[in-house]
């Protein structure tokens, strides 16, 4: 077992971890690491960098995860994501939507392990930050341990990457969609512990279908690190207890507490012209299991899109429940 500090994050979600959800998720937890949405190296490279990389410092640390196949492209992208602060660099080698495969990046990549080698190569010549790889088992009918070990070792070998993050499912490039591909496949756990059993010098995380502080804990002596998605989506308060219990000696605030805490940034973002409902969505979740919880998704549901919606649409639901 490598002697990495333990680890745990909440995945890079498309439509979910945007910079607000990542202000609301710090406040819970202070040592949990945070990932960006993946953006594309071609987006940065050539669009509005300036509002795509746009963090507030709370967030810290903090990863942002990019997607391409072009070297050139994605060194160059690491580099802006470097100068724009953030802590570490990740690659997208597991997404296997179809508009992602046309460009050439994501999971189809597992199937050209000498070019990721190359993309991550050029982007750690580019930046003095960490720079890591998320993918999956493999894909499509690919022979599982024996094309994960060999794109493990190649990536390593060329490039010196030293942390992968495992997605513990095949992704299957056809037949079925992004949302059929977190589900049907099946978790293949054993696979991601047999990696690291046979590279005990490299790092690597765990990811898929964990759920609870019962699964964080059940990967754990296995793995150096787990990623938790969809869970924290839907109860991002469970984070809290993994930060007591994972990371002591940090004040872990009250989920009233967290509000409470939120409602200065959701003030100055309304401010700068940002709708409430794409500040509240991120709060669904927070009384997850607490009584009075459907009140306030439904209060907050019915409210936060309705023209000129304030805070004070957060403080109601509060009252509410109550």
């Amino acid at each position: 077992m490598g002697s990495f500090p333990k680890q745990i994050s909440v995945a890079p979600m498309m439509d979910y971890t945007d910079r607000h959800c990542r202000y609301l998720l710090r406040l819970i937890a202070p040592d949990i690491q945070l990932y960006t949405e993946m953006i594309t190296a071609a987006a940065l490279v050539r669009g509005d960098a300036k509002r795509l990389l746009r963090f507030h410092q709370a967030e810290k640390p903090v990863v942002l995860q990019l997607g391409g196949s072009d070297p050139a492209l994605l060194a160059a992208a690491a580099l802006m994501g470097e100068e724009a602060g953030y802590n570490e660099i990740n690659l997208n080698v597991g997404c296997p939507s179809p508009r992602v495969q046309e460009g050439r990046f994501g999971a189809c990549l597992m199937l050209e392990p000498a070019l990721v080698a190359s993309c991550v190569l050029a982007m750690r010549e580019a930046v003095r930050i960490p720079v890591t790889v998320k993918c999956r088992i493999g894909v499509d009918h690919q022979a599982e341990y024996t094309s994960l070990y060999g794109f493990v070792g190649q990536v390593n070998e060329v490039s010196g990457c030293n942390t992968f993050i495992v997605h513990a499912r095949k992704a299957w490039l056809s037949g079925l969609s992004p949302k059929q591909n977190r589900d049907i496949p099946p978790l293949q756990y054993e696979l991601v512990h047999q990696l690291k059993r046979d590279f005990p010098a490299l790092c690597v995380m765990i990811n898929g279908g964990i759920r609870s502080v019962t699964d964080v804990g059940a990967q754990l002596p296995f793995v150096d690190g787990v990623m938790i998605g969809r869970a924290a989506v839907a109860n991002p308060y469970l984070l809290a207890s993994l930060q007591l219990l994972h990371f002591p000696g940090k004040k872990v605030l009250s989920r009233e507490g967290v509000v409470s805490a939120f409602l200065p940034y959701i003030d100055q973002m309304l401010q700068s012209g940002v709708k409430l409902h794409s500040l509240a969505r991120h709060l669904l979740g927070l009384f997850q299991g607490q009584p009075g919880a459907a009140i306030w998704r439904r209060y907050l549901s019915q409210h936060a899109s309705r023209p000129g919606a304030g805070v004070t649409v957060i403080e109601d639901a509060l009252i509410g429940m109550n």
